[in-house]
């Protein structure tokens, strides 16, 4: 089936503030779609389907869908929960909570909410932690099938420095990940992520078997926290006294590659931010997390003199919001601390193709390349009245887009697409 489109069409070619052509605008713009895949995207006026039915979201942007690189759904439960920096906020709050998760039925009932809050918030594409728990993977890849989404997810292993009732093993976290990647991995739209929380989590065997998985089967990812907090770093180094960084533990482990995304990355040496370029691993940049729990503020700045591949989290449930949008305003106050301008155009490249480089997708998703998969989303600049204001007095597209990205939530979103599909 063909659908045409109208509207202002944003995507990117490449990162805007590398080269201004990356950026691609179409204020009465046209995208096509053919069988679920972008068909073509450019000038209404111009496009030999402007004469034949269209639907017509004029005054509206229509973008590529959002890309979540990094959350946790078992959090969803725990949002916003008062008065804790990491170590003791995963003791007080998200340990017990994930606990839960042995129990499939609430498993069931937290994915399939979790799913309809980032489709509601524009996010098509996301990174997902779930728990120890091989049920937690069942259901969250059962819920993901049914909307057609493209997610990555894959059972955590933690074999050491957290509650018994969480703790697996080096051998069961490599058996139940080895029965769920033969399960999952590659089905429909759904990919696999071998998950180990973090180093103090882990012994060595259990990374050493994380790495195993890694060579032993095709296209997987690996999905990780690192340098998210000041005591973190710190106890990390009393439990890995002989290695240079926290960074290089993971190295070591032979789990620095391509595909590999570390969640944070704030207390890194230069040398560690030089390794993720050469090794082609990814950071996911989380600033509402980062500002909840106190962790720090990671320094873009770090991204403009390394170029590595990053992607915007919203690390639910350290992160207060779903919405990219609400977390990209957030990105461009810790980018101003930081001194360094985070723009309209870079954020949402970012959110979008940035995000799908960072997991090694900007082949299907990302952009309105011809041929790629056609996820896209519609976003109302007037869905607020001070928005509606404010954007009286805009002088560009660009413009809106910041406004977008300093006002905007969940309600700005009018429509969500799935592979050319109303969802």
């Amino acid at each position: 089936m063909k659908k045409v489109f109208r509207g202002t069409i944003v995507y990117f070619t490449g990162d805007p503030s590398i080269d201004e052509a990356h950026t691609k605008i179409y204020e009465d713009g046209v995208l096509v779609v053919e069988d679920g895949l972008i068909k073509e995207a450019g000038d209404f006026t111009t496009s030999p389907y402007k004469n034949e039915e269209y639907t017509d979201y004029s005054g509206k942007i229509i973008c590529p869908g959002f890309i979540d690189t990094h959350l946790h759904y078992p959090q969803t439960g725990m949002i916003a929960s008062y008065g804790e920096q990491l170590l003791e906020w995963l003791q007080k709050y998200a340990f017990p909570e994930e606990k839960k998760f042995e129990d499939k039925g609430y498993s069931d009932k937290v994915s399939a909410f979790f799913l309809n809050e980032l489709l509601k918030n524009g996010t098509t594409t996301a990174l997902v932690m779930p728990t120890v728990h091989k049920s937690s993977v069942d259901s969250f890849f059962e819920e993901a099938l049914k909307r057609n989404m493209r997610v990555i997810s894959g059972k955590v292993m933690m074999d050491r420095n957290a509650p018994s009732y969480l703790l697996d093993t080096e051998k069961s976290s490599y058996d139940d990940s080895k029965e769920l990647i033969k399960k999952w991995h590659k089905k429909e739209r759904l990919l696999y992520a071998v998950t180990p929380r973090f180093a103090p989590t882990s012994t060595d065997k259990q990374l050493e078997k994380a790495s195993e998985l890694l060579d032993e089967f095709d296209g997987l990812y690996m999905h990780s926290h690192v340098a998210e907090n000041r005591d973190e770093v710190k106890w990390v180094k009393e439990l890995f006294p002989k290695d240079k960084s926290y960074q290089s533990i993971y190295d070591r482990f032979g789990l620095m590659r391509e595909r590999s995304i570390f969640a944070h990355a704030i207390y890194l040496s230069d040398d560690d931010y030089k390794m993720m370029n050469e090794k082609g691993s990814s950071i996911s940049f989380c600033p509402t997390s980062n500002l909840f729990i106190g962790s720090g503020l990671f320094d873009l700045n770090k991204y403009k003199k390394f170029d590595f591949r990053l992607g915007i989290g919203t690390d639910v449930g350290g992160g207060t919001s779903f919405s990219i949008l609400k977390t990209l305003a957030e990105a461009y106050k810790v980018s101003q601390l930081n001194k360094y301008s985070l723009s309209p155009l870079q954020s949402f490249y970012f959110a979008t193709l940035g995000g799908a480089k960072s997991l090694y997708l900007d082949d299907k998703i990302g952009s309105f390349e011809s041929g790629k998969e056609a996820d896209f989303i519609v976003l109302d600049p007037n869905a607020t009245d001070l928005m509606k204001m404010r954007a009286e007095n805009a002088e560009s597209i660009i413009d809106i887009l910041f406004i977008l990205m300093i006002l905007g939530d969940e309600r700005n979103v009018n429509s969500t697409y799935l592979m050319g599909q109303k969802v």
